[in-house]
């Protein structure tokens, strides 16, 4: 299994735009992700509302994860994606 972490970068957290920007990018890689906030259970990461009821806010860090083959390069783009912030 494939995992990196991240820090929330967005000043909102993962919430409404950067939420949504974030999601989509998971549809456009193509493979099944779960994100994960620190000491918390794993969400499908293409969910919207899966990835707004973590609650994780600017400075959370999160666990992306995959079991799919070459995850590595999508999960490696998706934390830089989430160590920016999205809503500036």
């Amino acid at each position: 299994m494939a995992q990196v972490t991240a820090t929330i970068a967005s000043k909102v957290g993962l919430h409404a735009r950067p939420a949504a920007t974030f999601v989509k990018a998971v549809a456009e890689k193509g493979v099944p992700v779960t994100i994960a906030k620190e000491g918390g259970a794993a969400v499908d990461a293409s969910s919207i509302l899966g990835v707004m009821t973590l609650g994780a806010g600017f400075g959370d860090v999160v666990t992306l994860s995959s079991d799919a083959d070459g995850a590595d390069a999508a999960l490696e783009e998706l934390k830089a994606l989430l160590e920016t912030d999205l809503d500036a």
